[in-house]
């Protein structure tokens, strides 16, 4: 079928009319329970299981990661210690050259097993590139760190750890009607505090401030998107319908039973980038923009440097943020695209970093994010816990 005929049935909705809504029924299976059967917490194998480090390691996966990728690679080998080494098959090139939202996420993985060693009276000892910092451009095969965890019984639990389970990236729109209140933005900023950055936040007190942040997301969404290398890197990690997020339980998910049918029969290309103008861009642009006017608050964290170490670190404080956030009753969603590194993207990140006062050279924005009262979504994915081990 022609690309202005796929445009006209899946713009005008008609798709069920004309193939029958049996073919669509066929494509409302939802999540799949495997996929995300480590949000359920440990099974009894591991909770039975005298070495904690799988324990540990069972909460640690479900860190936040850019798309989904779950770039994390354990290694056992050594008792009482955990090596955290990157794939670098699962990296994000185009849109994340340098791979700085891989150095966060893999610090949003050491915050979460730091709070489960708490949780069960281990002090995690963590020393981070023990056989060196990686380049400021590249990724090797060193470690990211090296964890080595003792018995302490002075080592006192986080409140925090209760969250994890329970926190989930929400892409949903929001409720514009409740602001984020006072006390919601002091819990989070007051959870970032053991790191060296700067923590902000608009709401809905600050309405020229809330557009300009609405217009940014929506313009760095639009440039995305737009950009063929940049969208076929989402594409290639996009798993559409139940079977295939069964299959690889990682990446970006799509269950919405009219794309899994458009997929079915050949009308969901994902072999090329569409067009600017053709509906799978026109849509996205529209829903996305809906979300942001949705949006009641926005917040920020900026550092001083850009090193691996602050990237690290500052992946750890997002995960406490997120955390605090889940215990405040609120969802979050990341807004990564004006933060990315790519040329196309300059605009954007000069005026986001303008926006939110981080123009001095060195000054980094690591994190943006929306933030607001939504219904409940479910878990992204998790690949299985063995998965992630090397034993």
């Amino acid at each position: 079928m022609q690309r202005r005929n796929f445009i006209r049935i899946a713009g005008g909705g008609s798709v069920a009319a004309a193939l029958g809504t049996t073919a669509l029924s066929a494509c409302t299976a939802g999540m799949p329970s495997e996929a995300i059967e480590a949000w359920r917490g440990p099974g009894l194998e591991v909770t039975s299981d005298p070495d904690a480090r799988r324990w540990l390691l069972s909460y640690a996966i479900l860190a936040p990661h850019s798309h989904n990728l779950q770039s994390w690679v354990a290694d056992l080998r050594t008792p009482n210690e955990i090596t955290l080494s990157c794939d670098l098959q699962r990296l994000l090139p185009q849109t994340d050259p340098l791979s700085r939202q891989i150095m966060m996420s893999h610090g949003t993985f050491l915050e979460l097993l730091d709070l489960a060693a708490r949780e069960r009276g281990l002090r995690a000892e963590i020393v981070l590139f023990p056989e060196g910092v990686f380049g400021a451009d590249k990724l090797d095969s060193r470690p990211v760190a090296r964890i080595r965890l003792s018995p302490d019984a002075s080592v006192q639990r986080d409140p925090l750890f209760a969250q994890i389970l329970r926190r989930h990236t929400n892409r949903s729109a929001y409720d514009i009607s409740r602001a984020v209140p006072a006390h919601a933005w002091q819990a989070m900023r007051a959870a970032v505090s053991p790191y060296a950055l700067r923590f902000g936040a608009v709401g809905v007190g600050q309405g020229e401030v809330l557009a300009a942040h609405r217009r940014i997301a929506a313009q760095a969404w639009r440039i995305e998107l737009s950009t063929p290398r940049t969208v076929m890197e989402s594409y290639n990690v996009l798993r559409v319908g139940a079977a295939e997020v069964a299959a690889h339980r990682d990446g970006l998910t799509l269950l919405d039973p009219m794309v899994v049918l458009l997929d079915r029969i050949g009308m969901f290309d994902r072999s090329k980038a569409p067009g600017p103008d053709d509906y799978a861009s026109t849509s996205q642009i529209k829903d996305f923009g809906e979300k942001l006017d949705s949006t009641p608050g926005f917040l920020w964290m900026v550092t001083e440097g850009n090193d691996r170490v602050t990237q690290i670190n500052a992946g750890r404080a997002y995960a406490r943020v997120q955390l605090a956030a889940t215990a405040q009753g609120l969802s979050m969603q990341p807004l990564s695209q004006a933060l990315q590194e790519y040329a196309e993207q300059a605009k954007p990140y000069g005026e986001i970093h303008a926006l939110t006062g981080a123009a001095r050279p060195g000054q980094t924005v690591q994190m943006w994010a929306r933030v607001g009262y939504a219904a409940k979504v479910e878990p992204a994915p998790r690949r299985r816990l063995q998965d992630f081990i090397r034993a």
